[in-house]
């Protein structure tokens, strides 16, 4: 990924929708540039460009981050099996005392009942689990990066 790059990640960022045409303005680049870039990054699997909503206001009322420890010789197998629970948002391996942090969004606390002791704790390997329930959500974001002023001085100056 060169600068270019960057910066078209970083206005789709900001903003998903914004037109390739606004978005080469902005670079320097033709539209098409940005066009195949995007085609590109996207094929590549670095870029999707999604919707992201608030849990809370599509009825997902408990939502929570659960710690679990598992086996070893069941890491891998318990992380892709954890992965299909259509509850399950944001699944990562970590170091420390959990081995897994996973994310889930439930209607409520009966249906996050039902998840932790039917599906989660069914799964060969695991062990032991904390649930860490979300009382309220500060920052959610999914940027990365430079912020549009920070690639907006960096290409200015790869520009001269």
């Amino acid at each position: 990924m060169d600068q270019i790059d960057r910066a078209i990640i970083a206005y789709l960022q900001y903003d998903g929708r914004m037109p390739f045409t606004a978005i080469a303005k902005k670079v320097g680049v033709s539209e098409a540039t940005v066009r195949n870039r995007v085609a590109r990054l996207r094929k590549e699997g670095i870029l999707q460009v999604v919707g992201v909503v608030d849990p809370h206001l599509l009825g997902l009322r408990a939502t929570a981050i659960v710690g679990v420890v598992i086996q070893p010789a069941h890491l891998e197998a318990a992380a892709r099996r954890i992965a299909t629970f259509e509850e399950v948002s944001y699944l990562v391996m970590t170091s420390g005392t959990f081995d897994l942090l996973v994310e889930v969004l439930c209607e409520d606390t009966d249906h996050l009942a039902h998840f932790l002791s039917d599906k989660l704790l069914q799964v060969e390997g695991v062990q032991r689990t904390e649930t860490f329930y979300i009382l309220r959500t500060y920052k959610m974001s999914y940027r990365w990066g430079m912020s549009l002023e920070e690639e907006a001085t960096l290409l200015g100056e790869a520009a001269k």
